[in-house]
């Protein structure tokens, strides 16, 4: 259980749910291991947030367990989603730990939202790799050419196909340089309610937040399977979780796997932990946005 998430499943109003899918790696595999890696080195964290002046243990957080993969990657994301979809039915948030990037799909599929924002080292805009459509290396072009996201955010984003920057260049993919991202998020905001004119979504735009833990800099989060050099830094990461939470009906984080010490594994729980301090303060001061 992800510490804290003793809510029952009724009441809840954020669900953890574990994707250990470890199909479709092209480097170091070890996704599978992610979701219980991630909530082990949670464990060490204090309930309380001052920042927000919250406990964790409080905003109605429930862990649902994992939801176990096979070898079948699209029934298996037709699970998760439909897994998912009782949660967001229920009212709930979903927080969908992986596993690798493809379950960002299922998250997706659930939220139907108009924008897609991925901190990620990666773009995943191939078609296909190695002839497979669903690879880890496709997830975001799937997003947006299968389920009609309008729009896609890639925050540290610092290699790709050739192919994949054509692709970034068209009206419906932005990408922002891990040297750009500080300017970025100062346009982004914290969230409150005096710099909704001002950060780049519309305020009708619904988002989902998907945070690949190779956005980070690998000196950071070197347990990840395919590591990139010169990537963001934690705050950075972490300022993007706060700000685009209020607006976001989605979170995951994903790519975490078991070959180092445990620093990816830690960011990626203090990640989810600010996803959710930062999405029931909005709630709670009613500056929510998109489709909330």
């Amino acid at each position: 259980m992800f510490p804290g998430a003793t809510t029952d499943r009724e009441a809840a109003s954020y669900v953890v749910v574990g994707a250990p899918l470890d199909a479709t790696t092209t480097f170091q595999p070890g996704t599978r291991f992610g979701p219980d890696r991630v909530r082990r080195f949670a464990e060490t964290y204090d309930d309380y947030d001052p920042r927000t002046e919250s406990r964790f243990s409080a905003l109605g957080v429930h862990d649902a367990g994992d939801v176990r993969p096979w070898d079948d990657v699209p029934a298996y994301l037709d699970h998760l989603a439909a897994e998912l979809r009782s949660v967001a039915y229920d009212d709930a948030v979903p927080l969908l730990v992986g596993g690798e990037h493809t379950v960002t799909y299922a998250g997706v599929e659930t939220v139907d939202p108009d924008v897609l924002v991925v901190c990620d080292a990666h773009l995943d805009l191939r078609e296909a790799y190695d002839g497979n459509p669903w690879n880890h290396a496709c997830v975001t072009r799937r997003c947006l050419d299968d389920l009609g996201v309008d729009r896609a955010v890639i925050v540290g984003a610092r290699t790709g196909s050739e192919a994949e920057w054509n692709r970034a260049a068209d009206a419906d993919v932005e990408v922002v340089a891990p040297e750009d991202a500080r300017e970025w998020l100062d346009a982004l905001g914290d969230g409150s309610a005096g710099d909704a004119d001002d950060r780049p979504f519309a305020a009708d735009e619904s988002v989902y937040c998907s945070v690949d833990i190779d956005g980070l800099d690998p000196a950071y989060a070197p347990g990840t399977g395919t590591m990139e050099p010169f990537g963001l830094d934690p705050r950075e990461v972490r300022d993007l979780v706060r700000a685009v939470a209020p607006r976001a009906d989605g979170f995951d984080v994903v790519e975490v796997n078991d070959r180092d010490d445990g620093q990816a594994a830690a960011l990626a729980g203090k990640l989810l932990r600010e996803f959710a301090h930062s999405h029931a303060s909005a709630v709670a001061e009613g500056r929510t946005g998109g489709s909330e």
